[in-house]
C-alpha cells in the first residue's frame, strides 16, 4: 500500500511546484478632465494625425505602475500588478462627468482594492461656461459622492488638487489660478479622511524650479507654426501638456503616491 502511495504524493508535490503563481491584479481608475485624459484613446480617433502632441498625465502614467514601482506603493496597491484605466475626459467637471454616466460606468465595474484617483477643477471653475460650471459647494458634493461610492465597493479613493496652469507668474513662481477649488479638495479630504495628493502645489514647485521660459516651451502646448502637422498655424495653450510636461506631472503624481504610502 505504501509503495503505491509514494508516487501519488510525489506527483502532487511536482504539480504544486510547477503550478503557475496566480498574480493579484489591481486596477487604477483615473477620473478627471483633459489634463488627466488619454488622448490616444478617444473613441477611435486618429490621435497621431489629429491631436498629437497633446497629452494628459494619465496617458503616460502606466510606466510608473510597473512591478518594480508598485512595490514602493504597496500600502495603496494591494496587488502584484496594475491595470490602468484612464476614464478622464476633456471638458468635464465633477458634475458633467457624473451627468453623462461616465461615473456610473466606473462604479459598475469597481471591485475591492481597486484605486480611484480623482482630479477635477479646471472646468468646475469655468463661470463663463455654464454647461460645465460647478460652484465650490457643488464641487465638494460631487467629490464626496465619488469618494463615498468608491468606498461602498471596497475600493480606495485618492483626491488630487487640480494641476496648475502656466500662469500667473510672479517673481519667478507660478501663483494659484484655481481660486478656492484646491482648498475645497483639501477640505473634503480632511472631512472624509481621504488620502490627498496636493498636485497643484507639487506642480507649482516643479514648474517654478524649471522656470517660465522652459516650462512654456517644453511642458505646455505652446507650439510654433509649422512644427506639428496637427497644428500648422502653431498654438498658444497654457493649460494642456506636451509629452514632456505630461511625463513630469505623471512623475509628480507617483511621488505623491509614494508619500501617501509613508503616512
Amino acid at each position: 500500500m505504501k509503495k503505491r502511495l509514494v508516487p501519488a504524493v510525489v506527483l502532487l508535490l511536482m504539480v504544486m511546484a510547477f503550478a503557475p503563481f496566480k498574480k493579484k491584479v489591481a486596477r487604477v481608475y483615473l477620473i478627471g478632465d483633459s489634463t488627466v485624459a488619454d488622448y490616444s484613446d478617444y473613441d477611435g480617433e486618429d490621435y497621431m494625425n489629429k491631436r498629437y502632441p497633446v497629452m494628459g498625465w494619465g496617458q503616460v502614467f502606466q510606466p510608473f505602475l510597473r512591478a518594480d514601482s508598485v512595490s514602493k506603493i504597496k500600502h495603496i496597491i494591494k496587488a502584484d500588478s496594475v491595470i490602468l484605466l484612464d476614464k478622464a475626459r476633456g471638458g468635464r467637471s465633477t458634475r458633467t462627468f457624473f451627468e453623462e454616466g461616465r461615473w456610473a460606468a466606473v462604479y459598475q465595474e469597481l471591485k475591492k482594492n481597486d484605486v480611484v484617483m480623482i482630479q477635477f477643477g479646471h472646468n468646475d471653475a469655468a463661470e463663463n461656461k455654464p454647461e460645465r460650471y460647478v460652484n465650490v459647494q457643488g464641487y465638494k458634493e460631487y467629490l464626496r459622492l465619488y469618494v463615498n461610492q468608491t468606498r461602498q465597493k471596497g475600493a480606495y479613493p485618492i483626491l488630487l488638487t487640480p494641476v496648475t496652469r502656466n500662469y500667473p507668474w510672479k517673481d519667478g513662481k507660478i501663483g494659484n489660478v484655481h481660486g478656492e477649488y484646491p482648498q475645497a479638495v483639501k477640505d473634503v479630504a480632511r472631512e472624509l479622511n481621504v488620502p490627498l495628493i496636493d498636485l497643484q502645489q507639487l506642480s507649482i514647485d516643479s514648474f517654478s524650479a524649471k522656470g517660465q521660459e522652459y516650462v512654456t516651451e517644453h511642458y505646455f502646448m505652446n507650439l510654433p507654426a509649422g512644427k506639428y502637422k496637427n497644428y500648422p498655424d502653431g498654438q498658444k495653450d497654457n493649460t494642456h501638456f506636451q509629452p514632456e510636461g505630461a511625463k513630469e506631472v505623471a512623475r509628480l503624481v507617483f511621488e505623491g503616491m509614494k508619500s501617501l504610502a509613508k503616512k
